[in-house]
């Protein structure tokens, strides 16, 4: 049976997704695991590989189905739309901006298409997105749109330990807004279906308190007796496996522990600090709610070492691993 085939944009040329991406082909684990397919510049990929110095030789197709899919070959789609003499590592860039959406809108059309099972993406910049016309912020943004996905869920995982977001790119003021018993029940009940989509069917989610020690009943903070507790309550009775809340201080302890399959972190930073702390560069995003899977690194385009050859490619390698590894439970097109 084939390896799955993931699709690879190499994000913003001037960052550091080009280096992880030649350095991840050339590793045996990427090799074992998957046939990748890479969207990018080939001018780009072949200076990536001189700087990192890895074991791989460019081989330019037009589709997935070309490719030599061996170790040591790194199979690139070339979009060409890099102008050399225009650019500079490390550089907020309108080109490399628009070229890194163009990147990652064909990995998307191949995924759609059935072409590739998943998806696994690099790091792209925000500034040089809105520099180069492209009006979304984001790779959740651009998936939700090219998928026609309203509103895709994100997922960390990381050495088992999966972490879901009730709430993320918002002030902690506006979050507090969003803290409610309707909302907490519809992200539940998605998370859910997203893990047995995964493939992840037993054990329990657990819900992270939002208030020191959840509150102590309404002794500092009433959101958890208000809102948090009524929506756990609620969903028990409709016979999910739900539990909580938890507070904040233990609860990612607990699920790397294996006491829960998932945490619901009610806001951005709670859950990124308890990933990010357990193992940095093996936290990786899962989106899901979509009909195509894709992961992704959880950096950034690290400009200030981009260039250098300085750069772990290890997110990266796990991307793609767990790319490989929840593919199958993904029906193509």
């Amino acid at each position: 049976m084939n390896k799955p085939l993931i699709a690879i944009p190499i994000g913003d040329p001037a960052g550091v997704g080009p280096e992880i991406v030649a350095m991840a082909l050339a590793d045996s684990k990427v090799a074992e695991a998957a046939r990748c397919i890479i969207v990018g510049d080939r001018k780009i990929m072949e200076q990536a590989v001189r700087i990192t110095g890895a074991e791989v030789r460019v081989n330019v197709v037009k589709e997935p189905e070309e490719g030599i899919y061996e170790p040591g070959i790194l199979n690139l789609i070339d979009l060409d739309n890099i102008d050399m003499d225009q650019f500079e590592f490390g550089k907020v860039s309108g080109m490399c901006g628009k070229a890194a959406y163009e990147y990652i809108a064909e990995s998307i059309r191949l995924a759609n298409e059935g072409k590739a099972d998943a998806v696994a993406t690099t790091p792209i910049n925000k500034e040089a997105l809105k520099a180069g016309d492209i009006h979304f912020i984001g790779h959740t943004e651009i998936f939700g749109e090219l998928t026609g996905t309203e509103d895709p869920l994100t997922m960390f995982e990381t050495n088992g330990m999966r972490v879901f977001f009730l709430t993320r790119h918002v002030s902690l003021r506006q979050m507090l807004d969003m803290i409610t018993k309707e909302r907490i029940k519809d992200y539940v009940k998605r998370c859910l279906e997203a893990l047995e989509k995964l493939g992840v069917t037993g054990g329990t989610m657990a819900i992270a308190g939002l208030n020191p020690h959840c509150g102590e009943h309404g002794l500092f903070g009433d959101e958890e007796v208000r809102e948090i507790m009524p929506a756990i309550e609620e969903l028990q009775a409709e016979g999910y496996s739900v539990t909580g809340p938890i507070g904040a201080d233990s609860v990612f302890h607990q699920a790397a522990q294996g006491r829960f399959n998932s945490v619901l972190s009610l806001y951005h930073d709670q859950g990124h600090i308890a990933t990010k702390t357990l193992d940095f560069d093996r936290t990786i995003a899962i989106t899901n709610g979509m009909p195509i899977l894709r992961t992704s690194v959880d950096h950034g385009t690290a400009f200030d070492i981009a260039g250098t050859g300085k750069v772990s490619a290890i997110s990266m390698i796990e991307a793609i691993l767990l790319a490989a590894k929840y593919s199958p439970n993904f029906t193509r097109k």
